[in-house]
């Protein structure tokens, strides 16, 4: 029997995307369901000072609530100007939670006058794997660039339209889903703690 894994979120593309991942390392093993199944959990607040606590958090509480395992993940942009903001507060960082469009005005408007060479700027992501007996893992991986002078591009999500990954002549948002995904902190948070979700619920039996 398949075991059940929650994946901590309503996204129905990252739901599919780390569905096809954990699908290459162990065909056949895992049930992967996000929180469409659970609709009576309550969202978590994202109160750590950290990546790696908020997800931690978020994989817990949601494991706990539906008592089987759940991965979830936190990230956020740091960029070097600011000295690492906006980090954990990249969704909020205009003040209201998941405003794309301020966040990105703000963080364009702080660089207005820096110049190219010092606008440089990673994409933070960490995994993190919590079982209902207190077992738990994370992984961390980056996703390095500079932010642009102004958005470009229709595609993804948040701040890729003023990102410009490193090697690269066009921003995140110009790219599609796969070419993204295959270089992202994301993509590359979930490649890697899949074998670890792997081996760990193996050891459920």
């Amino acid at each position: 029997m398949p075991h059940t894994l929650l994946l901590a979120t309503r996204n129905k593309g990252k739901i599919e995307e780390f569905r096809r991942i954990l699908e290459a390392v162990a065909p056949g093993e895992i049930n992967l369901v996000g929180l469409e199944k659970f609709p009576d959990v309550h969202d978590v607040l994202e109160d750590g000072e950290t990546f790696e606590e908020n997800a931690l958090k978020k994989a817990r509480e949601m494991s706990l609530a539906t008592g089987i395992p759940a991965i979830a993940d936190d990230s956020g942009l740091c960029i070097d100007f600011l000295g690492g903001d906006p980090g954990i507060f990249s969704a909020r960082w205009a003040g209201e939670h998941g405003n794309d469009s301020a966040n990105t005005e703000k963080v364009l408007e702080q660089l207005r006058d820096v110049p190219a060479d010092k606008r440089g700027a990673h994409f933070t992501c960490v995994a993190a794997l919590y079982l209902p007996d207190g077992r738990s893992y994370c992984e961390e991986a980056h996703f390095r660039g500079s932010i642009l002078f102004s958005p470009v591009g229709e595609h993804g999500f948040g701040y890729d339209p003023i990102f410009q990954p490193e090697g690269y002549s066009i921003s995140s948002a110009q790219m599609s889903a796969d070419e993204k995904d295959a270089i992202s902190h994301r993509g590359k948070s979930l490649r890697a703690i899949a074998p670890h979700v792997i081996t760990l619920l193996r050891s459920l039996g």
